[in-house]
């Protein structure tokens, strides 16, 4: 006969081994196709001491190609992609004096994301901190 010790123990280590798997999936951004037509934006803006830098990266997450891409950085901005294969990624960058707002990717299927940048935290040591 196990204790009530024994069981304690077997949910306590289930619960961590849950909550683990789910904080692995969303640092990894594990990307899992639900959808036909999807599509996920990350937009950053990098400030250095002497320049910004900014990159958009889009991925088609859906089952089914994406076609007539298009990625707008805002400011009379766009750049047109063409078409993203499921899982395809690509990194785009905005021109020079762009504002870095806010960019919408979109496609002929109707699928529209629009991001703000982020900036990412600066760490002592790093270029640009």
């Amino acid at each position: 006969m196990a204790s009530g010790y024994t069981y304690l123990l077997i949910l306590v280590g289930g619960a961590i081994a849950a909550v683990s798997g789910v904080i692995a999936m969303n640092v990894a951004e594990v990307a899992v196709a639900t959808a036909d037509y999807d599509m996920h934006v990350d937009a950053l803006r990098d400030e250095q001491t002497l320049f910004v830098t900014g990159r958009v990266t889009v991925q088609n997450t859906g089952t089914q190609p994406l076609t007539g891409v298009q990625v707008n950085f805002g400011g009379g901005d766009s750049q047109d992609v063409g078409t993203l294969k499921p899982g395809q990624k690509i990194i785009v960058s905005p021109p020079e004096g762009n504002p870095m707002l806010f960019v919408v990717a979109s496609s002929d299927e109707g699928v529209m994301v629009s991001k703000s940048y982020r900036t990412p935290p600066k760490m002592v040591g790093m270029m640009g901190s």
